[in-house]
């Protein structure tokens, strides 16, 4: 051992982790190899290099619910280093030297704070601008494509997930600069560091030697480390919407004495509500506010504080954040205007916002949003804008709009619909629909989701993370913005590129009901929330109308439900009549669902006990009843099992103002049943594809950077990595098509397009290639890759499908040739994130086989990974 550095490169683990955090326990910085050793890391301090990397900072949850923000190493932070050094617990820094080392002397503070960013690379995790991690990799010359790497937590921050999430975003820095495998030694006894390793989910090898476990990782993003990384992400999220909607304790910083001003409106709403814990109003010069002892700063409040609502005018609020971070408040609700809806001086003063607070370890729900709620008789939280509070229920709401948000729960309590959780997020800087979805997956107290969207931050998260949810529970959702996919001025999103349609066939892909407006979205909600789901699409009609079933029977068959002609039980029906009609309806094999309409005569009274016998009946059933009962909207006293509260309960009958409503909302949930039902397949593995040669063709010529629009023979070699042969143009002679009898009969021309979508990543879209769909835009797209199952729902989800399936007696077209050429063509976009567009036009489907006529591709670089790809990182 020379010059203060250990002889080998070593890595262990910090002091001991804790209980149950064994999957995300922190690992420590190896000591070993960072001064340069011969022929290995470079002479100390040698920083020329690559540019500083802006696009590896990143903001990041930890497993506790916290945040940290993750940045290079830089030069000039010896001080930090060492402060955090001096931190380090004797144990850690044994880990860490292999022996005792009470500092680092400075040459070794300015070999770790001088990096290249390609031999050397290190990142740093802080809180509150103190250091309270480190992760590096050096190259090892002797080793092409192989790096060492090394951790260090500080003591105070293991358990927290930090070793992890470094260890994922330093492994995307480095395939960034062509490293492949990472190596790090260490000791047999160190088992913490070696499991962390090997639970990142990248292939490992391990040797021993010399007394050291050597452990080989390769980098390359596999199925099992791409589920490790999204289900330490969805552990992350979830926590951290979990700190803000249980406080212990509530900060309303703006609390004016004013009356209805927003700050004393919130805190009287929270008064009123009876929160179960301390509520602290905040005011520079007010001994009380509404009653309650005020204090001038949340610095001075003696006890600790979770969640502070901040009302403050726009300018003041970053002086708040700070006293917040020095007060150790967990998470912020910002209900002040003056951000990004105002323009570019109001968008500066959101992200600074943001930043501040997660440098600080904060979430932040706003700014300009209607505030959060929690019924939880053990919380009751209503730190909101709004008067009206729906009672306890199985339903969590999240909202964009905060303007939208008081109408939206003055509705939610009109129809007596119950919700678990409310939040309206208003401008959208921080907590999103995603983070929600990620909280409610696993909140017991939620059945139902609603989601009222006018843009989406990260689309392709929201598929996958709305696909894994919607096989639990369903959701359903209104995104705005049909016309024109524009987003909202002061909204941390970017306009969607594809046509609303196409955002549509997504969300289906995903199992989303998507509805067309809030009317639709509280009808559905109320059959989800207190009915079970149909096992099919037949439905039975009881009424006492013969206008009222005829009009539900029109639209049972214009949903394309299998409806049977109504039962009609005559104007003077009563509990009698009722009773028997809906036993035999449900007792019926034939019959899924049961829609009961029940008006009042023309002349004369009504048997007030019809709602009780069906009520009675529906309590035992497995089949949904929905009802048009008095035209009354919404959850009826009448029609509602009881829950302790008063609250409509599971068995509790919906009711709809008119025939029309109630069969929509049926069939909504009818074919999400049938979704939740139905197989959806596994993306399969494809016999002749080489994608290693189609990687290191994209990357030849991609070799200057620019874009490449490629040559048909450049696009027929790409595809041939992927098992599909161009016929004609760049592919081979009008002779051989490589497709059956497709070159010999006329087959159907047909369309299949690839595109880098910025926001969903990659997508495929088919239609027929005439001027018909074309008019139409009859085109139906997913997600990329695609499972056997999307494959064919894809080929027969275009209106004009019929076409290849034998129309009028013609002769089928060889559909599974066709399929499999989709699933061909989606794993290459999946693969590929250069292929920025790729157009096989036409594609002809003969009877036997397929024949790709023609192919355009064009190369990009992507300006970073998919979403999906990268480590975990907030928006």
């Amino acid at each position: 051992m020379t010059e203060g550095y250990p002889e080998h490169r070593k890595a262990g683990a910090g002091a001991e982790e804790r209980p149950g955090d064994a999957a995300d326990a922190p690992a420590t910085d190896a000591a070993a190899g960072e001064a340069g050793s011969a022929g290995k890391a470079g002479p100390a301090g040698d920083a020329a290099g690559e540019p500083y990397p802006f696009h590896w900072e990143a903001d990041v949850v930890l497993t506790d619910g916290g945040t940290a923000h993750l940045r290079p190493i830089r030069s000039e932070d010896a001080d930090l280093l060492r402060a955090f050094y001096a931190r380090l617990s004797p144990e850690s820094i044994y880990y860490r030297f292999f022996s005792p080392r009470p500092r680092l002397s400075d040459r070794e503070i300015e070999h770790f704070t001088n990096v290249d960013h390609d031999r050397r690379a290190a990142l740093i995790a802080t809180i509150g601008g103190a250091m309270v991690a480190v992760v590096r990799y050096d190259r090892l010359a002797d080793r092409p494509g192989t790096a060492e790497v090394a951790f260090l937590v500080e003591d105070a921050h293991q358990g927290r997930g930090l070793g992890a999430v470094l260890l994922e975003h330093i492994a995307a820095a480095a395939r960034e600069r062509g490293v492949h495998r990472f190596v790090a030694s260490v000791l047999p006894d160190n088992r913490r560091m070696t499991r962390v390793f090997r639970e990142v989910g990248y292939r490992a090898e391990q040797r021993f030697e010399e007394g050291v476990i050597e452990l080989v990782l390769d980098l390359e993003p596999t199925e099992t480390s791409v589920e490790v990384m999204a289900a330490r992400e969805h552990r992350a999220e979830a926590r951290s919407i979990q700190r803000l909607l249980f406080p212990r304790s509530v900060a309303v910083i703006g609390a004016s004495r004013a009356e209805h001003s927003v700050g004393q409106t919130v805190l009287r709403h929270l008064l009123h509500g009876d929160f179960s814990g301390p509520v602290y109003p905040v005011h520079p010069t007010a001994v009380a506010v509404a009653g309650v002892r005020a204090y001038a700063s949340v610095l001075d409040i003696p006890d600790d504080v979770d969640l502070a609502v901040v009302s403050v005018r726009a300018g003041a609020v970053h002086e708040v954040v700070e006293q917040c971070a020095g007060k150790g408040v967990r998470g912020l609700i910002v209900v002040s205007s003056g951000f990004g809806e105002t323009g570019a001086e109001g968008r500066a003063r959101q992200e600074e916002l943001v930043r501040l607070a997660r440098a600080y370890g904060m979430r932040v729900v706003g700014p300009n949003c209607l505030g959060i709620a929690n019924t939880d008789p053990d919380v009751r939280l209503n730190a909101t804008l709004a008067p009206t509070m729906p009672g306890r229920g199985p339903v969590g709401f999240f909202s964009q709009s905060g303007a939208l948000g008081i109408a939206i729960l003055q509705r939610t309590a009109e129809r007596g619909l119950g919700l678990s959780t409310f939040v309206s997020a208003g401008n959208r800087a921080d907590v999103s629909g995603n983070d929600l979805m990620q909280y409610w997956e696993e909140d017991p107290a939620t059945k139902a989701v609603l989601l009222y969207l006018e843009s989406l931050g990260n689309p392709r998260k929201f598929a996958r993370l709305a696909r894994r949810l919607s096989r639990r529970k369903p959701i359903v959702a209104v995104k705005s913005g049909r016309s024109t996919q524009g987003v909202p001025i002061g909204h941390a999103a970017r306009a969607l590129s594809l046509p609303d349609h196409a955002v549509s066939a997504l969300f289906a892909q995903a199992g989303v009901i998507r509805v067309e407006d809030l009317s639709e979205l509280f009808d559905v909600a109320q059959l989800l929330a207190y009915q079970p789901l149909p096992s099919g699409d037949r439905i039975a009609i009881i009424d006492n109308s013969d206008s009222l079933g005829l009009l539900a029977q029109d639209a049972a068959v214009a949903l394309g439900l299998d409806v049977r002609a109504p039962v009609n039980l005559g104007p003077r029906a009563g509990a009698g009549e009722y009773e028997s009609a809906l036993a035999e309806a449900l007792a019926d094999d034939g019959v899924d669902a049961v829609v009961a309409l029940f008006t009042p005569p023309t002349i004369g009274g009504y048997d007030v006990r019809v709602p009780e016998r069906i009520r009675r009946l529906a309590a035992g059933s497995a089949k949904p009843i929905v009802a048009t009962y008095l035209g009354s909207e919404g959850m009826p006293e009448e029609l509602r099992v009881t829950g302790p509260d008063g609250m409509a309960a599971a068995g509790s009958i919906p009711s709809y103002p008119a025939p029309e409503n109630a069969v929509r909302a049926l069939a909504y949930v009818i074919r999400y049943a049938q979704w939740l039902r139905r197989p959806h397949g596994n993306v399969p593995d494809l016999d002749g594809t080489d994608r290693r040669r189609a990687r290191a063709l994209v990357g030849e010529w991609l070799d200057s950077g620019a874009p490449v629009n490629a040559t048909p023979r450049q696009a027929a070699d790409l595809l041939a990595c992927y098992g599909v042969t161009v016929a004609g143009e760049g592919g081979g002679d009008e002779g051989d098509e490589g497709g059956g009898d497709v070159g010999r009969a006329r087959g159907v021309p047909a369309r299949v397009v690839t595109m880098e979508d910025p926001s969903f990543g990659a997508v495929v879209s088919f239609g027929l290639a005439d001027e018909t769909a074309a008019l139409l835009d009859d085109r139906a797209y997913r997600l990329a890759p695609l499972t056997e199952v999307e494959a064919a729902e894809l080929v027969r989800a275009i209106r004009t499908a019929p076409l290849l399936l034998g129309h009028r007696g013609a002769e089928p077209v060889d559909v599974p040739a066709l399929e499999d050429l989709l699933l061909r063509v989606a794993r290459l976009a999946d693969d590929l994130p250069e292929v920025a567009r790729l157009e096989l036009d036409p594609v002809v489907v003969g009877t036997s086989g397929v024949a790709v006529r023609r192919v355009r591709l064009r190369l990009e670089r992507p300006l970073g990974p998919r979403p999906e790809l990268g480590p975990r990182r907030l928006p």
